[in-house]
């Protein structure tokens, strides 16, 4: 399945060439391939990606894991620990624009692929190097996941019930702002490439993203000398802003404004909190928050989530069901905005996958192919990007390098 015609898309004619793994740099790379970049997936002949494994769900052979972050790929498998597999991805950097890759500080350097040999080679490319710690510090050498790093980078800290203890959020939040983060810093790097026509290393860490992204949080220390708390759902400094339970299924409100108190109070009956003195600045609400929560908690009991939502949705209050799965994708505005896709794919039939979140104008992001299979465009890639012959390609397999 070749790409289809997307010279339109803003990243048409830029290669990727990309050496990662798990999910920061393959979400990175995924959104790259979104927007018209041709992505060649880089692959281990015995096993490929970690993910490909990571399971159950499995469908038509692949995770369910691995399919959330490859499409718009093409799979080729090397053997890094061969001298010619370390060639190959040689001459591959000399015609690609960006090589991304998630190995552990100095792995690259060992292969004789670190930065300073690879703009020897090409000195136009973007090398987007992605760790758990950074190039440097005491940290540097440390391997990490997403759960780790969430924990290290106060993430974890933060989150949970009040009284309860840390928790991990419940996707692998870090890694995924990381593969975003990733994505743009490419994407700015390849900007200053045109301009000045010399490519460069960028140094992206989990660490320091999840650092970063703590955002008011890390503020409040900062600046205050504030320690944060774990608040559940709700909010420190905001009241009521959290999950109530109605009296079917839990709903979310966020009354962040004194008008929104006063939208609220009118809309569940209770307009006496309005002119109460406990109650009547959100600062005020903060500090008498043991009293006004139990009250709010009450009311919302009376009724159901979706007799609630109908009642705020016409008050102008931020409101939404607590979604699951199941609820989530078949929610209307879900399905309006192409949150779920369908694509061909040689082992699945159709295959459902999250849609391309955001909406260009002019270039809109394009679902080219579904994620590939392992090793699928080997001889393909080899000889259309390469120019190798069958008999190359066969020798190569032979000699253990695909």
């Amino acid at each position: 399945m070749a790409d289809q015609p997307g010279t339109d898309l803003p990243l048409s004619g830029i290669r990727v060439l990309d050496l990662s793994r798990i999910l920061a740099g393959p979400y990175g790379t995924m959104m790259l391939g979104d927007l018209g970049a041709e992505v060649i997936k880089v692959e281990r002949p015995d096993g490929g990606d970690d993910t490909r494994t990571w399971g159950p769900p499995f469908v038509g052979g692949e995770s369910a894991y691995y399919l959330c972050c490859n499409r718009n790929k093409r799979s080729i498998t090397i053997n890094l620990k061969t001298p010619r597999g370390v060639d190959l991805v040689k001459e591959f950097v000399k015609v690609s624009d960006v090589l991304v890759e998630n190995f552990t500080p100095g792995f690259m350097k060992r292969l004789g692929l670190d930065y300073e040999s690879l703009r020897e080679l090409n000195p136009r490319l973007v090398h987007c190097a992605i760790t758990a710690y950074g190039q440097d510090g005491p940290y540097r050498d440390r391997p990490g996941y997403d759960m780790v790093l969430s924990a290290v980078g106060g993430l974890m800290w933060i989150t949970g019930e009040q009284d309860g203890e840390p928790c991990k959020v419940g996707v692998a939040i870090t890694d995924v702002i990381t593969g975003v983060h990733a994505s743009g810093a490419i994407m700015a790097a390849l900007f200053h490439r045109e301009r000045t026509g010399r490519g460069q290393y960028i140094d992206c860490s989990l660490l320091d993203i999840q650092v970063a992204a703590l955002a008011n949080i890390a503020s409040n220390y900062l600046v205050a000398g504030k320690e944060a708390q774990r608040w559940g759902t709700a909010h420190e400094s905001i009241i009521p802003y959290q999950v109530f339970r109605a009296k079917d299924r839990p709903i979310a409100i966020a009354v962040a404004n004194q008008k929104l108190w006063v939208n609220f109070c009118k809309a569940v009956g209770k307009e006496e909190w309005i002119d109460d003195p406990r109650f009547e600045s959100n600062p005020k609400r903060v500090e008498n928050r043991d009293a006004i929560l139990p009250l709010v908690s009450d009311v919302l009991a009376q009724k159901t989530c979706d007799e609630w939502v109908e009642l705020f949705v016409k008050a102008a209050i931020p409101c939404g069901p607590v979604n699951n799965m199941q609820s989530l994708f078949a929610d209307p505005q879900v399905l309006h905005r192409g949150m779920v896709a369908e694509v061909p794919h040689p082992t699945i039939g159709t295959l459902r996958l999250g849609g391309i979140p955001i909406k260009y104008s002019e270039t809109p992001g394009v679902i080219r192919r579904p994620p590939p299979l392992l090793g699928e465009h080997t001889d393909e890639i080899l000889s259309e990007v390469l120019g190798y012959d069958g008999d190359a390609i066969a020798s190569l397999r032979q000699r253990g390098v695909l």
